[in-house]
C-alpha cells in the first residue's frame, strides 16, 4: 500500500515538472517590438505560459475589458477566481482566442449571478 502511494505521489510530482518544463515566457509570443496581439492569442497560448505571465496578461485583460466598460472599482477575490476559471477554460479548449473564453467565461459568471447586460 505504501509503495503504491508513493508511485502515485512520483508520477502527480513528475507531472508537475512536465508540464513546467514545457511553459514558455509569454514574451515569446511577442512581435519584433515586443508587442502582443492580445486579440489573437489562443488559449493554449496562456495554457502554455508561466503562472506569472497569464496572471500579468489575465490582469491586463480585466483592466481592458472595465476601461471599455467605463468601471473603476476591481475586485481581487473575484478577479483570481474569473483568471483561474478563463485559465481552465483555456486548458479544455486550447483552439480558442483568449477574448472568446473571457467572453464564455463572463456571460456564464453573469448568467449565474442573475447580472443582465443593456
Amino acid at each position: 500500500m505504501k509503495q503504491k502511494r508513493l508511485l502515485a505521489a512520483v508520477l502527480v510530482m513528475a507531472g508537475f515538472g512536465a508540464q513546467a518544463q514545457t511553459a514558455v515566457p509569454l514574451s515569446s509570443y511577442a512581435d519584433a517590438d515586443g508587442w502582443i496581439d492580445v486579440q489573437k492569442l489562443t488559449c493554449a497560448q496562456l495554457a502554455g505560459t508561466y503562472q506569472e505571465d497569464a496572471d500579468m496578461l489575465t490582469t491586463w485583460y480585466s483592466g481592458w475589458y472595465n476601461g471599455l466598460a467605463k468601471k473603476h472599482m476591481f475586485n481581487v477575490k473575484r478577479g483570481k477566481d474569473l483568471e483561474h476559471e478563463i485559465i481552465t477554460y483555456c486548458k479544455e479548449n486550447q483552439s480558442k482566442k483568449v477574448i472568446q473564453a473571457i467572453d464564455i467565461v463572463f456571460k456564464d459568471t453573469r448568467s449565474k449571478r442573475g447580472i443582465t447586460v443593456k
